[in-house]
């Protein structure tokens, strides 16, 4: 996720990225066999958050544009950045 900081995401592009991350752990982890029934299942979205360790690639993507902010407000007032940030272009 290098540059992930930079990225500007739509409420439909978050929307798509939550269902393609749970799409693949769902590929990743594969079916469940259920304790009571002993049929096989596909596991909840709570029990692949509960699985996968890793934070939410939404959630990666918003933390690394907040501290990317930081650090172009630090830079000064002077640089291109962050009149850019700052200003309306």
């Amino acid at each position: 996720m290098v540059g992930c900081g930079t990225w500007s995401l739509t409420l439909r592009e978050e929307r798509r990225l939550r269902v393609f991350e749970i799409r693949m752990q769902r590929r990743i982890f594969g079916l469940k066999r259920d304790k009571v029934t002993g049929e096989w299942r596909k596991l909840l979205n709570e029990e692949l958050n509960d699985l996968c360790c890793s934070p939410e690639t939404i959630r990666l993507n918003k933390s690394r544009r907040m501290r990317w902010t930081e650090y172009v407000v630090r830079m000064g007032e002077r640089r291109n950045a962050c009149r850019l940030l700052m200003e309306n272009p």
